[in-house]
Formats: C-alpha cells, structure tokens, sequence
C-alpha cells in the first residue's frame, strides 16, 4: 500500500479515551474503560481482567509507567506507606494524560504511532504478515505456530486487542528471528531479544481494589526526567540502530523502564465492517536492549538457590511454582529495600475475613524460542502473618516433594518386580507407567492453598501457633492422595504371582517411607521443630 494511501484511509485511534481495557468493578460487573477512565476510577475498580495473565502484567507495566511520568508516586518509602493508608487518588495520572499531546497517543499516527517503529514503514508492503504474529499465544516462533494460527491469515484483530498485544509483546516477546528482510533498516532488526520479564517470574502485589493494586507496586522513583515512551521517534531517547548488535541501554529513569519498546512494532491501520478501527497487517522487529541492575530494576524478584548460585524464580516446566512460594515469603522477611521492605513495612491489621494483599506471581514458559503456556499462582499475604505463612508454604512443599520421591521409589520397586528381565531402554517407559507422580502433583496444589488460607483464617499473633496443626492435616490429605494415585497406577499389574508380589511390594515400601524417621514429622503425626 501507498504511503499517503495510509494516510488518507488511517482511523485514529486513542487508548486514553476508547475503552480498551477489560475491568471489573467492585460488585463483580465486567466493563471496558479507557486508559484515563482506568486511573481516575481505580478505586472504584476491582481489577484488570485481561485474556491472559500476560497481558494483565504488561497494562499494570504501562499504567506504571504512566504513573511516573506524571509524578504520580510516592517519593519515599515513608510516603508510599502513606499513600496506602490513606487510599491516595491515582486522578493525577489521569489529569496528564489528557494534557498529553494528541499525536503521540494515536495507535495509528503516520509520523509517531503509540508504541510502535514507523521507520519499519517501507517494510509492510512487503514482509507485513497477519495480525496473528502480534499475539505471543498465536505467534508460535514466529514462523511455526504452536496453535496453528498462520501469520498470512487475513482475520483483522480490533484496535483495543491490537494494543493490548502490543504491550505483552514489549515486556514478554521470546527471542527468536523475525519475518522481515532488514533490508532497509539493517540486518540486526531480525534478531530478536528476549523481553525483559521473559525467564523470571514478575511478581505483583495485589489488593482489595485496582488503585490499592497500583499504589502497592508504585514505588519512590529512579532516574531522572519523565522519559515516558510513546514512540520509537519521539522524546529524548537514543534510540538503537539495525546495522550493528544491539548495546544495551541503562533505563533513564521508571517511566522508561516501565514503558520500554523492547520490540518495534508496527501496525497496518483499517476499517472494520461496521466502521471500527481495526488492524489488518503487522511488522515485528527487533527493539530495546536492556541493561537492569537487579537492585534497581527488578524489585519484585524473588531469589531461590541452585546449583549454579542464587538467582530469580523463574517458570519451570517440571516444577509447579506454588513449590516454591516460600521464595517470596521469604523475601517479605528478608529483602532489606525494595518492594518486599516495603510490604513488610504495612501496618499489622486486619480489614475483614481473608488476606488484605495477594501476591501474583505470572511467568511465561517457553521451550527456547517458542512460548508454550502462562505459570501463574496466587499466594495470601497478611504483614502480621509473614512468619508463619513462609513455615507452612516451606513445610508444605517439602512434604510434597518427600512424598514424590516416595511414589518414584515405589514405582522402581514395581517396574524392578515385575520385569526383572527388561531391556535398560524399556526402562523409563515401564517407570512411567507406575509413577504417580504425575497425577499426584496436579492434586496436591489445591490442599497448600487451602493450607495457607488456613493460616490467615487463624488471624494468629506472634504467640500463636496456627501453622503446625494445619501442616498434620496438610500431610495427611496428600498421604491419602498419593495411595490412591499409587494405587491407580499399580492397577495395570498383571494378575499373577509376580504382579501381586510387584504390587504388594510397591506399596510396602511406599508405606516404609511414610513411617521412616526420615520423612517429614506432620506425616507421622507429629510436629516439626526447624
């Protein structure tokens, strides 16, 4: 398409007044507000409920970074414990973004489109694909597509998903190639970087109401300036160029680094059939390179020991996360600045049945550079609690992983039993087929959540002990779980002599292990002292 065709035919489109975010309200009503809507009603506003969790995380990324760039953030931590006191109005951010200038809000600007590259314009006639290739969980590696969604499929998207997709891409995009040939910009805009939450799990802290939800997260401000970044081509930013590798750039400040183009995106602008702004052909190229300190730029990261040393929790294909939500309790203990200082620096009350604060931990799977599912989970925090939520989550978890180990045991015991003559490469699948692992993982996440809910419930003081008894209850339902499963999978045993005796020994040993006085003491009744 011709240049001043676009022009001519473009709709004009702006997040800040068409309602593009899906919301719901205090008493449980589902809603669309526009940017500037979602700010000056925050309080009135239960939270954002976006298709994926992704996408969640990437608006409250952007209504972050609209928060600092109109100085509409505490400046200290003292003052941030004020402002959640006193429930402080997020109006301000919504008063900016209406003074802002036009043309740098319009999704569809020929000269600086909101969040977007025009410079990759002389591209779209050429290597312009579906809108498909925009959302993360249709792109596949952007060239093969894991829910088999082409990228020449002519589907438009609307404008309001169209923007939404576009800001996950900037936060979570996986790295890969990109469809375009470089060359008009240079061949470097075909390497594409990973986004900057990609690899770790971003945690957010929830409250009662989405303004509560943006004051807990805001935070006193880094940088200098309101480098907020609207454009490719816009603002003071030095921007990167596509004919060396990247450099990467330290953020200039929040609002930058909340409002990053960690890809450059360019949307094809046309009309639906009832006149709505839609998009019909995208462009994805390489974007920002980051340089984050830790300290600085990654407050919400919760940091777990391996073997390789200490580093952020991250989303693992064999490891459910809720495993390891002692991490973050972990952190309200432990993390001397930042974001987790902060939330243990709350006031000690209650404000009704249940936990006053969530903390949502989402992350994005990915095998290399095809993204494969969201890992999210939900974990009650109350500041008077911290202690005793971060024993449960740890002891629960070490009472699952004990009680795994003891199903892969048993199940040794059976395949060894019942093929004592089996080929070593028969071996795993036979293993597999008496594992209950597999099934029992999966179950065991609704009794921890339960137990953690338990201790809020309990609405204990320092002196109390709400977490051992819980933890014996705890035991006791994934003990009898994991029998069951045991059970299930021993079922495909033949019923002769040695299936007999591989199962009788399978559960033997299983039952040894639950006795053993190596096992955690909940499993044996009984209280842990560590």
């Amino acid at each position: 398409m011709r240049t001043h065709d676009l022009v001519e035919q473009r709709p004009r489109w702006d997040p800040r007044y068409q309602p593009c975010i899906p919301t719901v309200t205090l008493d449980g009503a589902v809603a669309h507000h526009s940017l500037c809507a979602l700010l000056s009603e925050a309080d009135a506003l239960s939270t954002i409920n976006c298709t994926t969790p992704g996408e969640t995380v990437a608006v409250i990324e952007y209504l972050m970074a609209i928060c600092f760039a109109s100085k509409t953030c505490p400046s200290s931590d003292e003052e941030w414990c004020a402002w959640i006191a006193a429930e402080h109005s997020l109006s301000g951010a919504s008063d900016w973004l209406t003074i802002q200038p036009d043309q740098e809000w319009d999704l569809f600007s020929p000269e600086s489109p909101l969040g977007q590259n025009r410079n990759l314009a002389p591209e779209m006639p050429e290597s312009g694909t579906g809108p498909a290739q925009l959302v993360i969980e249709h792109v596949g590696d952007y060239n093969q597509h894991f829910d088999h969604h082409h990228l020449e499929r002519g589907e438009t998207l609307p404008a309001a998903d169209a923007f939404r997709a576009m800001l996950t891409q900037h936060v979570y995009a996986p790295y890969g190639r990109a469809r375009i040939s470089g060359k008009n910009l240079g061949a470097t805009v075909t390497n594409l970087a990973a986004g900057r939450l990609l690899g770790r799990v971003r945690v957010v802290a929830l409250g009662r109401t989405l303004g509560e939800t943006l004051r807990l997260n805001l935070y006193p401000p880094t940088g200098t300036g309101e480098s907020f970044n609207t454009s490719w081509t816009s603002g003071s930013i030095e921007r990167r160029t596509f004919a060396v590798k990247a450099k990467p750039r330290t953020p200039e400040n929040s609002a930058d680094l909340h409002s990053a183009l960690g890809r450059s995106v360019l949307l094809h602008p046309a009309r639906g059939a009832h006149g709505q702004a839609v998009v019909d052909r995208v462009l994805i190229g390489a974007g920002e390179v980051l340089e984050l300190d830790p300290e600085r730029d990654l407050q919400d990261a919760a940091y777990v020991d391996t073997a390789a040393g200490r580093k952020p929790l991250w989303p693992s294909p064999t490891r459910a996360q809720w495993r390891d939500a002692h991490a973050l309790y972990g952190a309200v203990m432990e993390t001397p600045t930042g974001m987790y200082a902060r939330l243990r620096s709350l006031p000690h009350e209650r404000k009704g049945p249940g936990a006053p604060y969530q903390m949502w931990a989402v992350g994005l799977l990915a095998n290399k550079t095809l993204p494969v599912a969201w890992t999210q989970g939900t974990y009650p925090y109350a500041p008077a609690l911290t202690r005793h939520l971060h024993r449960a989550s740890y002891r629960g978890s070490k009472i699952a992983e004990y009680i795994a180990d003891s199903l892969r045991r048993a199940a040794v015991i059976a395949s060894e039993t019942a093929y004592p003559a089996m080929r070593a490469a028969d071996g795993s699948a036979q293993l597999a087929r008496f594992d209950g692992r597999w099934e029992f993982w999966p179950a065991a996440s609704v009794p921890f959540y339960s137990l953690l809910d338990e201790v809020i419930d309990a609405g204990a003081v320092d002196d109390d002990d709400p977490v051992s008894a819980p933890l014996v209850d705890y035991a006791c339902i994934l003990m009898k779980a994991a029998r069951a499963h045991l059970a299930h999978r021993l079922d495909s045993l033949p019923p002769n002599d040695r299936g007999n005796r591989a199962r009788a020994r399978a559960q033997q040993r299983f039952e040894d292990d639950m006795n053993s006085d190596k096992a955690p003491a909940e499993l044996r009744g009984e209280t842990a002292h560590d």
